[in-house]
């Protein structure tokens, strides 16, 4: 399997760029966004002047728990950036969902809970919701992540969109939202929750 179909078959159709947008970005915009692969991780990422943002991290299920996350983590944190990432809203149900937070959580990323992310997939037309997940080395707020979240979508996710797919994601202010009162519960806070009452 190449980068692309390990990538295409861990995360759902809803949240995959095409082939093409990808290998364009590695293309043309090869000092920005990067491809680390190896035999049993795929990390695809941008680097921009001031913080860095994970499109994607795979790690193979019979390499997990040997610290390969850890380690790519570890490597994107010595460049002493900010780091910003999208996940889906945590599911106590889905195990792997749960497995993906408490691994966030350890690594020591924040929830922006000030944030709202809602956009329309251009592959099935539904809308789906994500989450913001950020570390900070230099103690950013809510509010500078979410002005770097808007220099990343429309530099990365909207990249040559109706070129590449036919049609164009929806603007920024569309999609990406910024509000202290948000009604949102923190994603580790509600799986710490989860983990304690079922420990009781």
């Amino acid at each position: 399997m190449n980068w692309f179909e390990k990538l295409n078959q861990y995360f759902p159709v809803e949240e995959m760029k095409s082939k093409q947008h990808m290998e364009l970005l590695l293309k043309e915009k090869g000092d920005v966004y990067y491809k680390d692969e190896g035999p049993h991780h795929v990390l695809m990422y941008a680097e921009f002047p001031t913080f860095l943002f994970i499109d994607y991290v795979y790690v193979s299920t019979q390499a997990r728990g040997q610290g390969i996350g850890h380690q790519l983590m570890e490597k994107l944190k010595t460049k002493n950036k900010p780091i910003i990432l999208e996940v889906e809203p945590y599911d106590y149900q889905d195990s792997d969902s749960t497995k993906r937070l408490r691994f966030y959580q350890r690594e020591g990323f924040k929830h922006a809970v000030s944030i709202g992310y809602t956009r329309k997939s251009l592959a099935t037309d539904e809308t789906n919701s994500l989450e913001i997940l950020y570390w900070s080395p230099t103690g950013e707020n809510e509010e500078e992540i979410y002005k770097q979240m808007k220099w990343m979508y429309e530099d990365i996710h909207t990249y040559k969109d109706e070129e590449i797919y036919g049609k164009a994601y929806q603007p920024v202010d569309e999609v990406l939202t910024y509000n202290d009162d948000r009604e949102a519960d923190d994603i580790f806070e509600a799986l710490d929750k989860q983990h304690e009452e079922k420990n009781k």
